[in-house]
């Protein structure tokens, strides 16, 4: 997990996590919508799994 995906994670957490798939996206989006802060946890999640 690079420092540019945490930021990004914390200021736009549907742009950090473009590259893991759409399901991704669009729960981190609708995380997002309900409320900043469960959106930029799912993202950090998110990341900080393995591949």
């Amino acid at each position: 997990m690079s420092l540019l995906r945490v930021l990004l994670a914390i200021l736009f957490p549907p742009l950090s996590v473009i590259d893991r798939g759409c399901g991704s996206i669009l729960i981190v989006f609708l995380l997002t919508l309900a409320g900043w802060i469960p959106g930029v946890i799912a993202a950090l999640i998110i990341l900080n799994k393995n591949n």
